[in-house]
């Protein structure tokens, strides 16, 4: 389906002229829909926390399965390299039935390491974070840890700066722009990218991108509209594959 942006006809100026009527210059853009899907709950705590939850694999399901039931189609797939992004994908197709072998892998879409992130302004070895206390002292962390790389004061070990971070993520949305007008585009990625890149589209500062960031839940559904210029926000963190009291106890945040 197709939404209208803009919508002026530049007709001949002369045409237009001689019935008495002044010209508007524009274009018609057919506006496409980009999905953002966070990856499902992975294993924070574990040993691999790159790896899908028993329940992260229902919630990825399940949205394919919502999906479905009301005649979603894509017309490309993007995940990030990371094992949760092909993980959430291959539910989200299950539920779908669809193969999941169509699938462009992009690496601008895989997650800043939080434990580098952390270790800049923590060095001390952390416990895991396996009780409520250690997990909010985790995020506290997280919180002041991105803040600091994403304005420059750090630069944790092994990842890019923030500026290459940032630039990895807009190019998948300049790929979007040039290559698939008016259509609809999946891609499964992390809370990182994707907050980044409605920061970037909505100008936030880095505080208020770090509170995206922090707020996403695990298989929400962002919004973006797009012509060949620009993307607007039009959904954040949705759980439409979640309403309901069945499902209460699926929403999740790691």
């Amino acid at each position: 389906m197709c939404n209208f942006y803009h919508a002026t006809l530049n007709l001949s100026r002369q045409s237009l002229l001689g019935r008495g009527i002044v010209p508007v210059f524009a274009r018609i853009y057919c506006m496409g829909t980009l999905y953002l899907v966070r990856h499902g709950q992975a294993s924070l705590g574990a040993d691999d926390y790159d790896q899908l939850s028993a329940l992260g694999q229902r919630q990825s399901v399940r949205l394919g399965e919502y999906w479905r039931e009301h005649g979603m189609q894509f017309d490309a797939v993007l995940t990030g390299s990371l094992k949760r992004h092909r993980q959430t994908w291959e539910g989200i197709a299950r539920g779908l039935g669809l193969s999941n072998d169509d699938v462009l892998v992009w690496p601008g879409l895989d997650e800043y390491d939080s434990e580098a992130v952390i270790a800049t302004i923590h060095p001390e070895k952390l416990q895991k974070p396996d009780s409520p206390e250690m997990t909010r002292f985790y995020f506290r962390l997280l919180r002041d840890g991105l803040s600091a790389w994403m304005q420059g004061r750090a630069a944790p070990a092994g990842m890019p700066s923030y500026v290459d971070f940032l630039a990895g993520v807009t190019t998948v949305l300049d790929h979007v722009r040039a290559h698939h007008h008016g259509t609809r585009v999946l891609v499964v990625s992390s809370g990182g990218p994707i907050s980044n890149a409605i920061g970037h589209v909505l100008g936030t500062p880095a505080r208020t991108t770090v509170e995206l960031n922090l707020r996403l839940r695990n298989t929400s559904v962002t919004e973006l509209v797009f012509t060949p210029r620009r993307h607007a926000l039009l959904t954040y963190n949705t759980l439409p594959h979640l309403d309901g009291p069945a499902y209460e106890d699926w929403v999740t945040y790691a």
